[in-house]
């Protein structure tokens, strides 16, 4: 997802000066629904709220529906959508919240924690249950909150699903998508031995949203707090289990080089060449229609070790926030319960997005949606804190960890990762 490639020009070096401002305090205005009291109509009248929500994020029939609700509920008050583009955005967004010129923001859940640390995000965790907290998805909500305070709201979220080459598989003889691990590897087998496959999964090495997936499901994480200070996590047993997972997965492609991640070559541009059996990627990264049409195209969710649940992903997604800086926090908030009400985020569902809220969960449509939602409940996203942009930024350590393990001493990569990743969350800010 783009919103990924913000992180790994380092967030928090991007957030460092936010003030801390404080916002003008008025009369809670609005039910738990999002409806008006008069005196919130009142004081909002004549008033512009600017939201603003990255390229390419927001469905139009959302943008739609949440400004005519807002705007009858609360006559006078106005809604001002700004769309902004992702080159750029960290410096953007510093500023903004600074000045106090954006009232409600887009924003990536790796970034919350960033951005919430330097004072930029108003503090909504008295607001939690008006918003319909209670009912957030517990995986998707957790990038919202930093030091047990709530900073954001959870909107949508998307994960990685494999995506198949359906004439391949038929020449293969295979009909049914596969279960559990075991069965997915005796389809690679079977495509590996048919004529016309060059790889019967495309994945290079340095593939580590995949590899967060499968240490997710292991109960491991990339690092964990150690009393006050971080620790990196790859050393440990549940670590080794999924990279013997994720290690035969890779061996089934000869062609993806193994100090390489997904993006170089981009994997929409080797699955288009039509040889590939597979690959594990989110939706933008499927080729163009008069590449491989989509009706050429399948999807089904990586498999686990047993069929009841399917692989662990990483969540990638966004929240709204309002900014602290904000002279119109109330109505900021009013705007989130309408913004968030299940009309309005089942238009988010409907759109092809894993919604905030299992109940949500019908109103998903598009086969690739469809297909990543078993896996999002075993989802969980990046170590929650200000520094992870850190770690992410080149060289990645846990990149060049998958590298040196497929090629190598595990343990020695292993250690050396771990001393790099807790080098760098450790850092002050």
């Amino acid at each position: 997802m783009k919103r990924q490639l913000i992180a790994a020009v380092g967030v928090a070096a991007m957030v460092v000066g936010v003030a801390a401002c404080g916002s003008d305090a008025k009369k809670d205005g609005g039910d738990a629904k999002g409806g008006s009291s008069s005196a919130a109509a009142k004081s909002y009248s004549g008033k512009t709220l600017t939201v603003w929500l990255m390229d390419g994020s927001a469905p139009k029939g959302w943008t739609d529906s949440v400004k005519a609700d807002f705007e009858t509920a609360y006559p006078g008050a106005k809604v001002d959508f700004q769309i902004q583009k992702w080159n750029g955005i960290g410096a953007k967004v510093t500023a903004a919240l600074s000045e106090g010129s954006v009232d409600v923001l887009e924003v990536g859940n790796t970034q919350t924690a960033g951005y919430a640390a330097t004072g930029g995000l108003l503090d909504i965790t008295k607001d939690k249950a008006a918003l319909g907290g209670a009912d957030w998805a517990a995986n998707q909500n957790d990038s919202a909150i930093l030091e047990g305070k709530q900073y954001a709201a959870p909107w949508f979220v998307t994960n990685r699903v494999v995506a198949y080459n359906k004439d391949l598989w038929a020449k293969a003889g295979l009909s049914a998508a596969p279960k559990t691990l075991d069965e997915f590897y005796a389809d690679l087998d079977k495509l590996k031995a048919t004529a016309g496959v060059t790889d019967p999964i495309y994945m290079p090495g340095q593939e580590w949203y995949t590899y967060f997936g499968l240490l997710t499901s292991e109960g491991g994480k990339l690092a964990k707090k150690d009393g006050d200070k971080w620790a990196g996590g790859l050393s440990s047993p549940e670590a080794q289990k999924a990279f013997e997972t994720y290690k035969k997965l890779q061996s089934y492609s000869a062609t993806g080089p193994k100090d390489k991640d997904e993006a170089t070559p981009q994997q929409k541009d080797v699955f288009g060449k039509g040889d590939i059996g597979a690959i594990i990627g989110l939706g933008w990264e499927l080729p163009k229609e008069d590449v491989l049409p989509a009706s050429k195209i399948g999807f089904f969710p990586l498999p686990g070790k047993t069929a009841d649940k399917s692989s662990g992903v990483f969540l990638g997604g966004s929240n709204l926030a309002v900014a602290q800086a904000s002279k119109n926090t109330d109505m900021a908030k009013d705007f989130l319960k309408i913004a968030l009400n299940d009309k309005n985020e089942g238009l988010v569902a409907a759109a092809g997005n894993v919604p905030n809220k299992a109940a949500l969960n019908s109103q998903v449509t598009g086969d690739f949606a469809k297909a990543a939602l078993p896996a999002s409940a075993n989802g969980a996203i990046t170590p929650n804190t200000p520094n992870w942009a850190n770690v992410e930024n080149e060289p990645n350590p846990i990149k060049e960890f998958l590298t040196g393990a497929l090629t190598g001493d595990y343990a020695a990569a292993a250690k050396k990762a771990d001393d790099e990743i807790a080098k760098r969350l450790n850092q002050k800010q």
